[in-house]
């Protein structure tokens, strides 16, 4: 017997799944060695809340896991808020294994604690929660998903009351909260506990009727565009979007376009993953379309491709697309009190465009929750559109958070606009790069256990290199919430590197002006 057999019996005693209680039955009658993998500390709460694949065990994603992190929220929320249980918190989820369990477990945690809990019946995008949380007055929001992990993740992500994710120290209070919750005795109400309110159509609606207010030139006519909802739970919101914006109804790729958790055409639901939009390609030859785009699998990312010379197509980079939104955006709206927002690891054309446009810029640490932040902690400033590099866009002021529906429907008004002024997509880009210079991204990871990782950064860190790939480093940073060193080599090369924070890698970043950084960044990755 392992010293954790004991623990797992417990477990398996309040496990109310029986798939779940096989597989604990089956860790209790294997290797000690797998018992200690799953039972061995929890699964720890961040600034992402909780991902991880599904299974038995406190380090993995379960109802026993979720019921003590809703405990602990509910009780963080009731110590921190007086109205808490009036206003109550809002649920969602995807069409992920398990997520509409966990969603319903968390609105019974919150009614069995006294808490209101306003809840989806159905599955429901992401930036679509994120939206209503404000719209509702709910003191937080929680989403169920993994958004574009792989098949066998699912996570749970915590909104508070602005609608943006929780930074620290909400993360870690939270968290402590969440620790001191016996995650086999979490009290539950029936399903029928009249805290527990049901949600109708008309939130979804509220969203929808909010879309057509993105659009900078309604005059303009719509173009074809196709897209692919990547097996989750976006398309029907997406089509309905732009059919309230006033455009042309998207060619969909049929065989993504229904949620479906086991991902069957693309290994690994992410749109910046080689080959998961091949069957949007194809779409984009058959019907064309002038531009593809796509959402990953709960919608709050965008994912673009454009028309080639050469009649092909190319996936466009995060920082591409930023690119286009934001020539769009500031050539469309006016004042000097306009805010412009990217992260750390983005492109610095951005801070570019916005010294040409004379309106505010400001760079935050990586991860969108940090935009939706900087957005509040600048109220005299009118925020008009956010970005990173992973595909994350905010081109409205509501939710703080990114959406990937509305930076999609914006994204084929610049295709509709270019199409009527006789220019093409790589047009446009070429025009951004003639004015402000030729900006080249690359990234690359090295695999590293995490430990390893973040002690390989904090070692440069503390030594960082005089030189990188025979150029000399002119200027280190160090940005201590990110977590995150940057070497300036000149003017025309910035690398960049930091521990990732759910995968066991660390992540390198080059951005080179009229120069390709990808020498620098191997060169780099060599020095870790």
């Amino acid at each position: 017997m392992s010293d954790f057999s004991a623990v797992a019996r417990r477990w398996l005693a309040a496990e109310p799944d029986s798939d779940m209680r096989d597989e604990l039955t089956a860790l209790l009658a294997g290797p000690p060695d797998e018992l200690a993998v799953r039972f061995d500390g929890r699964l720890q709460f961040g600034t992402a809340g909780l991902r991880a694949a599904v299974g038995a065990g406190p380090q993995r994603m379960n109802r026993l896991v979720v019921r003590q992190a809703a405990a602990g929220l509910v009780d963080y929320l009731l110590r921190n808020h007086p109205d808490a249980a009036s206003r109550g918190v809002i649920i969602g989820h995807d069409a992920r294994r398990k997520s509409d369990a966990f969603a319903l477990d968390t609105a019974r945690v919150c009614a069995a604690r006294g808490v209101r809990a306003m809840i989806f019946p159905y599955y429901v995008a992401t930036p679509v929660l994120a939206w209503n949380i404000v719209g509702v007055g709910a003191v937080a929001g929680v989403v169920v998903t993994a958004s574009h992990n792989p098949p066998a993740d699912n996570g749970y992500k915590v909104y508070l009351d602005t609608g943006c994710q929780i930074v620290s120290p909400a993360d870690s209070d939270i968290s402590a909260c969440i620790e001191l919750v016996d995650p086999c005795t979490v009290a539950l109400s029936n399903d029928d506990d009249p805290l527990i309110e049901w949600l109708d159509d008309s939130h979804v609606q509220a969203y929808l009727a909010a879309v057509p207010a993105v659009r900078l030139r309604p005059d303009v006519d719509g173009v074809a565009v196709a897209y692919s909802a990547m097996h989750g739970v976006g398309g029907d919101t997406l089509v309905a979007a732009f059919d309230r914006a006033g455009l042309q109804t998207p060619f969909v790729v049929a065989e993504q376009q229904e949620p479906d958790p086991t991902f069957p055409t693309v290994p690994f639901p992410n749109p910046e993953e080689p080959g998961a939009m091949d069957l949007l390609l194809a779409k984009a030859v058959a019907s064309d379309a002038s531009i593809a785009v796509c959402n990953d699998p709960d919608a709050d990312r965008l994912g673009a491709a454009i028309p080639t010379p050469d009649g092909g197509w190319r996936r466009l980079q995060g920082d591409e697309i930023g690119w286009l939104l934001a020539d769009h955006i500031l050539q469309h709206t006016s004042g000097d009190d306009r805010l412009v927002i990217t992260t750390l690891v983005s492109s610095s054309l951005l801070s570019k465009m916005a010294a040409a446009y004379g309106v505010h810029f400001a760079e935050t640490y990586t991860g969108f929750k940090w935009i939706g932040h900087t957005v509040l902690s600048k109220p005299e400033l009118r925020f008009v559109f956010g970005y990173e590099q992973a595909l994350g866009y905010l081109v409205c002021g509501r939710p703080l958070d990114k959406d990937g529906i509305t930076a999609a429907v914006l994204m084929a008004e610049v295709a509709a606009l270019a199409a009527a002024e006789g220019v093409t997509l790589q047009g446009r880009l070429d025009a951004i790069t003639a004015r402000f210079g030729r900006h080249v991204m690359a990234d690359l990871s090295v695999n590293m256990p995490p430990v390893e990782g973040i002690a390989a950064v904090e070692r440069m860190r503390v030594k960082p290199p005089t030189e990188v790939g025979g150029r000399p480093v002119s200027h280190v940073a160090w940005f201590d919430q990110a977590s995150l060193l940057r070497l300036q080599l000149g003017p025309e090369l910035r690398l960049q590197l930091r521990p990732s924070g759910t995968e066991p890698k660390v992540k390198l970043y080059g951005e080179g002006i009229d120069t390709d950084p990808v020498p620098l960044l191997e060169a780099l990755s060599h020095l870790l």
